[in-house]
């Protein structure tokens, strides 16, 4: 069987000090893979850092873009281009070292029978360490509030560590999509689900960033819950039409 080529999207802002550290981890634990740098013009310099690296190391690529437009425009400016260039699994992930590298061969194998592979740390296996009360509570909070919104029985529903097969990609970006920040990976798993997609869950430790700040806000959470919850609305409205227009069909055959 010919091997899957395999891009890792890593966007990047202010990552100077993480960035060299969890590209070593990755590329040690999967030193397959070309890893894509995106970078939002940091102004502490990550982009020259991720240029250094690429200079010695041609498994790594990066993308420089003019300024700071969200975690979501990285990606999807990331998964474009991993599209264009024939890529055949893409994977996201963050910078900071949060996601554990060494558990990226665990879920590329169950890459091989699932459509989207979620690093999850919500199901059995899974967890939190040096974890902020409050962050836990954000991010369990936002996936239970996501799963009775929109009907989905995913564990961790805004987990950023995934590993996307390329044909649902191309499925999912036929479609607009404009969401950012956490809202972002709620959008992608519900537009997986829509897409009729095989999801698989593989349980990770996350660890809270061990260099820089957390960029998450007050703003992006809020945006979080108002999409989700129209979302929500417009999920159950389909159904209800889809529902009536059965009953109509059926009661016009009778």
């Amino acid at each position: 069987m010919t091997q899957r080529r395999t891009i890792v999207l890593m966007p990047t802002y202010d990552e100077r000090d993480a960035l060299p550290v969890t590209a070593e981890r990755l590329l040690a634990a999967a030193p397959d893979v070309t890893l894509l740098v995106i970078d939002d013009g940091s102004p502490d310099g990550t982009g020259e850092v991720a240029d250094a690296m690429a200079a010695t190391d041609a498994r790594v690529r990066v993308l420089h873009r003019p300024a700071k437009q969200g975690l979501g425009a990285a990606y999807l400016a990331g998964m474009r281009l991993a599209l264009d260039e024939g890529f055949d699994t893409i994977v996201t992930m963050d910078a900071d070292g949060s996601h554990p590298a060494a558990v990226l061969p665990s879920m590329l194998e169950a890459a091989e029978r699932a459509e989207l592979v979620i690093g999850s740390r919500w199901v059995p296996g899974g967890g939190t360490v040096d974890w902020p009360a409050h962050r836990r509570l954000i991010s369990r909070g936002g996936t239970l509030y996501a799963q009775l919104a929109l009907g989905l029985g995913v564990a961790d529903m805004t987990a950023g560590y995934r590993v996307y097969d390329a044909g649902l990609l191309r499925r999912i970006l036929e479609h607009d999509v404009s969401s950012q920040g956490y809202c972002f990976q709620i959008d992608m798993t519900r537009r997986a689900d829509d897409a009729g997609a095989r999801i698989a869950e593989v349980p990770i430790t996350f660890r809270e960033r061990e260099l820089g700040r957390s960029k998450m806000s007050s703003g992006i959470v809020a945006e979080a819950l108002l999409k989700t919850t129209a979302w929500g609305v417009g999920r159950r409205a389909a159904r209800l039409r889809g529902a009536l227009d059965r009953l109509r069909r059926t009661q016009t055959v009778r």
